[in-house]
């Protein structure tokens, strides 16, 4: 496998100063940012800081304009939409916005995007269907990523863990890795103070545009022909997995999606008693499984990679239903 090339990591030693300075000078405002305050629906009993998000993009920032990844479509298209979605959602974390108009101004990003990706469209789908079933993979990934940014370094490990896998993935074909790596590395930093006990959190202005920019840039690799169409869904299968199992639990019980829970399989590790940090070192492991095992069979035996895929959702589910029994026969204790 080749590795990123020496400029690559450069662009990422600079994305994890510049995040971790920034993180330091937010820290010299800790009191007026906005706080996730605890609740019945939180997993936390203090509040915390909730915009550490800001550092991380502030990060990704030179190799966002210095170094572009390869991509279908123009560069400054998607960085209108990725600006889109973190001013939103920053104003969000400090104001509250209803979810309508966020939900609006997720699809106005995505249909950029979606544009972006479907130019010179050679497929046989309407440029219209395919463009709006992009859309709507792109604002379920950056809402999904947001759900799953509920524990203590779930999120800035994800970030690691994917956007590596893409950077070493487009270096193996030659393809810029700058960008990829350094998000990684920016994700490196936040996730310094980000493990239990959390500093500070991603909050929406992060989570929400690094889903966004996760399913872009998996969809975006697929078009160049980077990668196969299942690498990017096995590089994040452990969020995609839970988020996309408890909204269709969710949905089938009639719930209101739209509010906080407490119903992600993660939570219901940590209130099992995994902790914050159990639950880390179980999700960090699973990532890492997967991620690694994208790599491997993307350099060594492309042709069984939707095989793969299958069998890790094989495994998830098992998992997945292991821990619906024990949380069934704990949760009169739990709760």
């Amino acid at each position: 496998m080749s590795l990123p090339g020496q400029t690559d990591w450069g662009f990422a030693a600079l994305a994890s100063i510049l995040t971790a300075l920034t993180l330091w000078a937010l820290s010299r405002f800790a009191a007026r940012l906005p706080h996730a305050e605890p609740g019945p629906r939180s997993l936390h009993h203090r509040a915390i800081p909730r915009v550490g998000g800001i550092a991380v993009w502030i990060g990704f920032l030179p190799s966002a304009l210095l170094a572009p990844p390869a991509v279908p479509g123009r560069w400054p298209i998607w960085l209108a939409g990725l600006g889109i979605i973190a001013a939103v959602s920053l104003f969000d974390d400090w104001r509250g916005l209803h979810p309508l108009y966020r939900l609006a101004a997720h699809f106005l990003a995505a249909a950029l995007v979606a544009q972006s990706l479907m130019e010179s469209n050679v497929t046989a789908v309407p440029a219209w269907l395919a463009g709006s079933f992009v859309a709507i993979m792109l604002v379920w990934s950056a809402n999904l990523y947001n759900f799953m940014d509920g524990s203590d370094g779930l999120a800035g490990a994800m970030g690691v863990c994917g956007f590596g896998a893409y950077a070493f993935a487009a270096a193996t074909v030659g393809s810029d890795a700058a960008c990829y790596l350094s998000l990684a590395a920016a994700s490196l930093a936040f996730l310094a103070v980000n493990v239990p006990p959390a500093r500070v959190f991603m909050g929406d202005v992060g989570a929400v545009p690094m889903g966004f920019l996760a399913a872009a840039s998996g969809l975006g690799g697929w078009r160049l022909g980077l990668w196969p169409a299942w690498f990017p869904l096995l590089v994040f299968l452990p969020f995609l997995a839970d988020a996309t199992l408890t909204l269709a639990k969710r949905l089938v019980h009639r719930e209101r999606v739209w509010e906080a829970h407490k119903s992600h399989y993660y939570q219901r590790v940590l209130q099992m008693g995994a902790g914050h940090g159990g639950t880390l070192v179980l999700f960090l492991g699973l990532m890492l499984a997967t991620g690694g095992s994208a790599l491997a069979a993307l350099t060594m035996v492309p042709e069984l990679g939707w095989t793969l895929l299958a069998a890790w959702c094989a495994g998830f589910g098992a998992l997945f239903a292991g821990i619906d029994y024990h949380w069934k026969h704990r949760a009169p204790i739990s709760r």
